[in-house]
């Protein structure tokens, strides 16, 4: 794999910390603003938020720019936006900082897919990707960790600026390892806009929504759930979740691996193994046994799925630049839904484990999306193309 391959990775694992790293700051933060933890919390929402809207209406004005030239300058609006969160002074300047880096952020994630696919071609995409959105995982596993220990020894201030550095290490190392990667040949909006009227980009879509929602109407409460219903001890729940969060690693390579030869499939097996892991963990969350076992697999095949994801998206799309910004906007948004729904199950009487009766209904509507391609692949020769 080319060098960049590997940078493109560690920038995605910057723009993670960045966006999870309010949680583990959450205490000082709360003192620091003279707000509420809920206050706090939305500044996650805020960026998933900023990420889902900004970032393709961002991507429309890097079109006519050399993939190059667009990640180095979303590398210095996101440092930009950093800056500004390290020496915000009130909760409404951090939360101009919050939108600023998570705008970045998201074109971020559609330029660097589409720098990715133009790297190493279509055949290795799925690899490469793999590797690029692994610094999602670790962004979570290392990234947020980290970012909450430099908080707790120096300050929240050298947190953001650490994460700055990260960013600004990401730009040094993009410009000396990246090609310049010029932009196709200009084409008027309207035709840049034609390959959204197609119904199986839309599917594709709706899939990586529901998929990545189902996980996260699980993830968001895997504390209480571990905690209220299964009895583990708070103490005991970061293993917990450092075990799940290795086992995202190790289903994000595994799939990589795959999902260049057996898109479809390796997407169908994700989904039926997430609604059974769903449905078990909330049949017997109070077991132990059940809940741990639960945990890792829905770690192996929720958010794992991002390689099979975005290259089912980029075939379908032909890898253009506003197709991945959307199908990025279209994951955040699968957050958001996943999270807020997993939420009104709590609060409409199913108590902790409706969320993940939830997730298992989110998967199932998300293996629905994918019949028509599974029944193709079942009419097709074996050496047809799988898409």
């Amino acid at each position: 794999m080319p060098l960049a391959v590997y940078v493109l990775g560690l920038g995605i694992f910057a723009l993670t910390t960045s966006e999870y790293m309010v949680s583990g700051l959450m205490p000082a933060l709360s003192a620091e603003f003279d707000v509420s933890f809920a206050a706090v919390g939305y500044l996650v929402t805020v960026y998933a938020g900023a990420m889902a809207v900004g970032g393709p209406l961002l991507t429309v004005a890097l079109l006519k720019l050399s993939r190059k030239n667009a990640l180095l300058g979303l590398v210095v609006v996101f440092v930009a936006g950093q800056v500004l969160g390290a020496m915000a002074q009130n909760y409404g300047m951090m939360v101009a900082a919050r939108l600023v880096t998570a705008v970045a952020a998201a074109a971020f994630f559609g330029v660097a897919l589409t720098a990715c696919a133009e790297l190493v071609g279509g055949e290795k995409f799925a690899r490469a990707s793999s590797l690029v959105l692994g610094g999602l995982m670790f962004g979570t596993v290392l990234g947020l960790p980290a970012a909450t220990l430099v908080g707790e020894q120096f300050g929240w201030r050298i947190s953001f600026a650490a994460v700055a550095g990260v960013a600004v290490l990401v730009g040094l190392l993009l410009a000396k390892a990246l090609p310049p990667l010029p932009a196709p040949p200009s084409m008027p909006m309207a035709g840049q806009l034609a390959i959204f009227r197609s119904g199986k980009l839309w599917a594709v879509y709706a899939t990586s929504l529901l998929l990545i929602g189902a996980t996260f109407a699980g993830f968001t409460y895997f504390v209480p759930i571990l905690t209220e219903v299964t009895g583990f001890s708070e103490g005991i729940v970061p293993l917990l979740l450092v075990i799940y969060g290795v086992a995202t690693i190790v289903g994000n390579n595994v799939v990589g691996r795959l999902a260049d030869r057996f898109t479809i499939q390796v997407l169908a097996v994700g989904l039926v193994v997430t609604i059974a892991a769903m449905v078990l963990f909330a049949l017997f969350a109070q077991s132990a046994v059940v809940a741990i076992a639960a945990l890792v697999v829905i770690g192996l095949t929720g958010v794992s799925m991002n390689p099979a994801l975005v290259t089912r998206g980029a075939r379908i799309g032909q890898n253009n630049m506003m197709v991945n910004s959307v199908h990025t906007a279209c994951i955040m948004l699968g957050v958001m839904v996943g999270s807020w729904i997993g939420g009104l199950g709590i609060n409409g009487g199913l108590g902790l484990r409706g969320p993940l009766w939830i997730g298992a209904v989110l998967a199932v509507l998300g293996l629905l999306t994918l019949v028509p391609d599974m029944l193709a692949l079942r009419r097709s020769s074996p050496v047809a193309e799988q898409v």
